[in-house]
């Protein structure tokens, strides 16, 4: 080999770091600044009900400063849904509440509901990202406790959303009644699937053309199945953030859940028993504050426009 001549090792190992830094470039100064509507459709509601617009928030973990995330979650106003179903995580910073009032403020009339994500109680701790990738994260030893009084009161009495966490509720959409049940985040073990038939049963008489869709932050297979066996038409959930971190031409790493990696993000169709039902599970539009980045899976909310089944379910 000559003296000016590089080692091939030397030049595969300067590749491989130049990839991996124009991958960091495009994960934490791009990509998870590149927010956009994923618009889906799926037969859930009723035979002969008329089209359902939901629109499909998760995962905020708003910080105050995050002003383009703001201005961006403001405009989905002018999507003009019929429906707002928001799946937790809303706040990621202890002044949270401040950007998720100037980003949801737009909304104000429009019905909805929501349920929490354990970053609606506790706030992010510093931690090593690669744990991520070693299974479901754990528990805070010391959380550092969030607004979440204030932020029930801005989704609930200023906006009119139903708490839907470990309770049930019927939304008045329009000219008709959907009716909803939810749990609080399973991830922490929060989820009381013990409650839920009787908070169905306590909406009182359900109309056939009354449909009744669930919520949930992490969809986790127990809860996913309660679901479907309690009748849900629809399953809304997120968590995941479709993966976060992504492989091209490849799809989701880890779920930080239990739920089948090709299902951690987008529409699919959930399985159980004799039912399969449409399970809409949001990216989310957020990160850690302490884990900014987004690699091969663009922050998002959904448009999911609920059409009429051809069969009873």
């Amino acid at each position: 080999m000559s003296r000016g001549s590089a080692h091939p090792a030397l030049i595969a190992l300067g590749a491989v770091g130049a990839v991996g830094a124009a991958c960091a470039v495009w994960g934490i100064g791009i990509e998870r600044y590149l927010f956009t509507v994923r618009e889906a459709t799926a037969a859930a509601l009723p035979a002969g009900s008329a089209p359902l617009r939901v629109l499909h928030i998760s995962d905020a973990h708003m910080a105050p400063w995050q002003r383009r995330k703001q201005d961006w979650l403001a405009s989905l106003a002018d999507l003009e849904p019929d429906l707002i179903v928001n799946t937790g995580d809303n706040l990621g910073h202890r002044d949270g509440l401040d950007g998720i009032r100037r980003a949801f403020e737009p909304f104000a009339g429009i019905p909805g509901v929501f349920v929490h994500g354990s970053n609606d109680v506790h706030g992010p701790t510093p931690r090593n990202p690669l744990r991520y990738f070693a299974g479901p994260s754990k528990r805070h030893v010391k959380p550092d406790h969030l607004d979440t009084a204030g932020l029930d009161a801005f989704l609930g009495e200023e906006l009119g959303w139903a708490d839907l966490n470990n309770s049930a509720a019927r939304v008045r959409v329009g000219e008709r009644d959907v009716d909803f049940f939810g749990v609080d985040d399973a991830h922490r073990d929060w989820d009381d699937l013990d409650a839920l038939p009787g908070a169905v049963a306590g909406l009182g008489a359900r109309n056939a053309a009354t449909p009744l869709l669930g919520v949930t932050h992490a969809p986790y297979q127990r809860v996913l199945n309660a679901f479907t066996d309690l009748g849900a038409q629809a399953i809304f959930g997120g968590h995941t953030h479709g993966g976060q971190v992504c492989l091209p031409f490849y799809g989701t790493i880890v779920a930080n859940c239990d739920i089948p990696l090709k299902q951690a993000k987008g529409l699919s169709t959930w399985t159980h028993g004799e039912r399969g039902i449409p399970l809409n599970v949001s990216a989310g539009c957020g990160h850690s504050i302490y884990a900014p980045v987004r690699f091969a899976c663009r922050p998002e909310a959904t448009l999911l426009t609920l059409t009429a089944r051809d069969t009873p379910a």
